[in-house]
């Protein structure tokens, strides 16, 4: 393990890891004033949020633990669907989200309760909103500070810029490329750690960040171990990860497990980048219904039946859902883990209580249920001025309208396998592509994972008119501005994409990418693997696809690198680079939606599914 070593920046205690990117120098793990040091990479906090409570009477201790995942630089209430939870058995959603609602959510949720952590599991920035993405998320690092978080695992958005841009967020200081937000502006990076146990370098081994944060205050000890999931490489760009090796979940966290033990520190809470899905999409379900964890799968649950008992409790992320279960450890013992949806809609509020006596949880006593981030509570004073600020930078481009739509076009917030606006941004890229100068494309393919919210058709309260699309809205679906690619792939590569989107390293969670106009096939949910796919129904035009014939296909450069499982892009030939997949959408747009001619929703029916 690394040495480490004090350092004060900007009134708060930094603890610097000597193993740092080299490309960015060595990366500090931040740390709340007030912070009482302890042995090992990463240090506790003692006062924490400055609740200044002494010693608690009594053999036990009640520790609340606030976590949230999955913000992605919400700073603002998310609009559409995005914006929504649903009570369980409820057929309205409740409006939800928004940092000056959940600033004020947590600050009353901490009042009362001397022991108060704050954790997060990932994916905190990156395909953020204009207002956060514009400025490289600096702004949500600001509100994350604000909040008092205390620390975070790394998600695989945080890779979204490469690990140098994610050191720089952890330590301050100046874009490398754009400069400071502002003139004399600073940048003075996160007052938290962001934790990456199995995030190594492949030449020394050696964690990037912090592997894990032991939190401390008045003789309670509780650590902290942080992991983003195994399969981070498959779906970020190759480039901003290189040199780097993503491992196993449950082996990293068994490893700093034991070593948590070695230094007294027995209550851990492992932070986990990789999620489940329950049953039901409702906020409160009771995924322990029949028996515990029988309502929720996905690859948290074996995760979690193989995680050392030595962990106390998981907080996930990832898939987008919330949930409050109770899977076995590996001893049978009842073991809790939670997810809080998405963009700060949710977040959940956890007992932890601790036993000074045997310095671990009280696993039979841990409670633990999400809470909706409700938007009828009084505004944070802090976030609003945070949002003013750096709304007001970004209004000169965030403002400009773009198109006009007939009504809400559902991306994100779809639950279809061909939503609309995968459609409608499919056929931006394939038009955008076809000229012959420019890739001459036939067929366009955009990966569902890459639309990141939908078009609106009602406008915000002061805003622009119902039906207005500004640039703001259109960079929040498209924020990554991946280039757009054109190759060569024969009709069997593309049937091969196809049945990739259901068989390997997507068949336990299918993948489905959003077709251009003209093209069809059959998806076949009764059949498994790559039986799900008819070849025999694979048409372009109306035309059945031609095994041996070559066909030109426009891509993002995400996907033709092989990106959310798709290995077959890589084989592509003739490939030539154009202008990125937000500029082909607003081209569109500008084509397609007018303000005479407005957009509207497109028809389904250019994937038929049989189930």
């Amino acid at each position: 393990m690394s040495e480490t070593r004090h350092k004060k920046r900007a009134g708060r205690r930094i603890l610097a890891t000597a193993a740092g990117l080299a490309t960015a120098g060595a990366l500090l793990a931040a740390i709340p004033a007030g912070a009482a040091p302890s042995s090992g990479p990463s240090n506790g906090n003692g006062p924490g949020n400055g609740n200044g409570w002494g010693y608690g009477h009594g053999r036990t201790v009640d520790v609340q633990l606030l976590s949230f995942n999955d913000l992605h630089g919400n700073l603002e209430p998310p609009a559409g669907s995005s914006g929504e939870v649903f009570a369980h058995g409820a057929t309205e959603g409740i409006k939800a989200g928004g940092v000056e609602y959940l600033a004020t959510h947590l600050r009353g949720a901490r009042k009362g309760n001397p022991y108060s952590i704050t954790a997060a599991a990932g994916d905190m920035v990156g395909a953020s909103p204009l207002i956060s993405g514009l400025f490289h998320d600096e702004p949500t690092i600001e509100a994350l500070n604000k909040l008092k978080l205390d620390v975070t695992s790394v998600g695989n958005h945080e890779f979204d810029e490469g690990a140098a841009e994610l050191a720089r967020l952890q330590n301050g200081g100046c874009h490398p490329t754009d400069g400071c937000a502002t003139e004399g502006g600073t940048f003075g990076g996160a007052d938290f750690p962001f934790l990456a146990a199995n995030v190594t370098r492949e030449k020394t081994g050696k964690p990037i960040l912090d592997p894990y944060f032991i939190w401390q205050r008045n003789g309670v000890k509780i650590g902290f171990i942080g992991v983003t999931l195994e399969g981070t490489p498959n779906i970020v760009n190759a480039e901003g990860i290189k040199g780097l090796k993503f491992g196993d979940e449950v082996e990293t966290i068994n490893k700093y497990a034991k070593e948590l033990e070695r230094k007294g520190v027995k209550s851990v809470v492992a932070l986990i980048h990789e999620g489940g899905l329950p049953a039901s999409g409702s906020y409160n379900y009771d995924c322990d219904s029949p028996g515990p964890g029988d309502g929720i799968s996905g690859p948290i649950v074996d995760i979690a039946k193989n995680i050392d008992s030595r962990v106390d409790a998981l907080v996930t992320g990832h898939t987008h859902q919330a949930y409050a279960c109770t899977i076995p450890d590996p001893s049978g013992k009842p073991r809790t883990v939670t997810s809080a949806a998405s963009y700060g809609r949710i977040y959940t509020d956890t007992t932890l209580t601790y036993d000074r006596r045997t310095k671990d949880i009280v696993r039979t006593a841990v409670t633990s249920a999400n809470h909706v981030v409700t938007r009828d509570v009084g505004r944070a004073r802090d976030m609003e001025d945070l949002i003013k600020y750096w709304g007001a930078l970004a209004a000169p481009i965030a403002n400009r309208p773009v198109g006009h739509i007939t009504a809400d076009i559902e991306g994100r917030g779809s639950k279809a396998l061909e939503k609309p606006l995968g459609s409608v941004i499919a056929d931006a890229q394939r038009e955008g592509m076809a000229p012959a100068d420019k890739g001459g494309a036939q067929i366009a393919f955009m990966n569902p994972g890459g639309i990141r919210s939908d078009f609106v058709h009602e406008g915000p309260v002061g805003g622009e008119a119902d039906g207005v699309l500004t640039y703001g809205e259109v960079y929040t679906v498209q924020p990554f501005t991946n280039m757009m690619t054109v190759q060569s792939l024969t009709g069997a590569q593309i049937v091969t994409a196809l049945q990739q989107q259901v068989s390997g390293r997507n068949e336990a969670s299918p993948k489905i990418l959003q077709v251009s106009e003209g093209f069809t096939y059959t998806l076949d949910l009764t059949k498994t693997g790559a039986a799900r796919i008819d070849a025999a129904s694979v048409k372009l035009n109306g035309q059945p696809l031609d095994p041996a014939a070559t066909y030109r296909v426009a891509m993002n450069e995400f996907l033709a690198g092989g990106g959310d499982g798709f290995p077959v892009f890589t084989q592509g030939t003739n490939k030539l680079v154009g202008a990125s997949d937000l500029d082909v959408l607003l081209d569109y747009l500008e084509t397609h939606a007018t303000a005479g001619a407005p957009l509207a929703p497109p028809a389904a029916g250019r994937i038929t599914l049989v189930q």
